[in-house]
């Protein structure tokens, strides 16, 4: 399945988002995977535990997080969410970031491997950015997806 097939099947996009904790973020992302039976609802605190303790490493340049937690730490089933904060907002000490990619990974290689590559391949091009910062449905996300 591809990212867009994972965030339908798990109702997992919040467009326009205008909270600016880094921490409520990180729950608002996991909120869907936790209800939909992806994640277990420890999984989110872990990433805020995980940031507290060795920083937002998951924020790029670009103005996007990937924030993520072990495996073990809670996770069902394979699993992304996508939240588009109206504006850019920094998680701890990093880069601000407008687009919050979540990702849960049964197991440590696709943890590396497959989440993190899918994201990259996605966000790596120009007109797929900007067509999700201009998204103000989910409808348009999907589109640009």
């Amino acid at each position: 399945m591809t990212i867009k097939d994972l965030l339908i099947e798990a109702d997992a996009i919040q467009v326009g988002v205008t909270e600016t904790d880094w921490r409520q973020v990180i729950r608002l992302a996991a909120r869907p995977l936790v209800d939909g039976g992806y994640l277990e609802a420890r999984y989110g605190e872990a990433v805020i535990d995980n940031t507290q303790e060795y920083g937002a490493w998951y924020v790029f340049d670009e103005g996007i997080a990937m924030p993520h937690a072990r495996p073990e730490c809670g996770v069902k089933r394979d699993c992304f969410s996508l939240v588009l904060l109206e504006k850019p907002i920094r998680f701890a000490e990093s880069e601000a970031a407008d687009i919050v990619i979540m990702f849960g990974a049964r197991d440590s290689n696709a943890h590396i491997e497959e989440g993190i590559r899918a994201i990259v391949n996605l966000l790596d091009n120009d007109e797929t950015m900007a067509a999700l910062r201009a998204a103000r449905t989910r409808e348009e996300v999907m589109a640009a997806l």
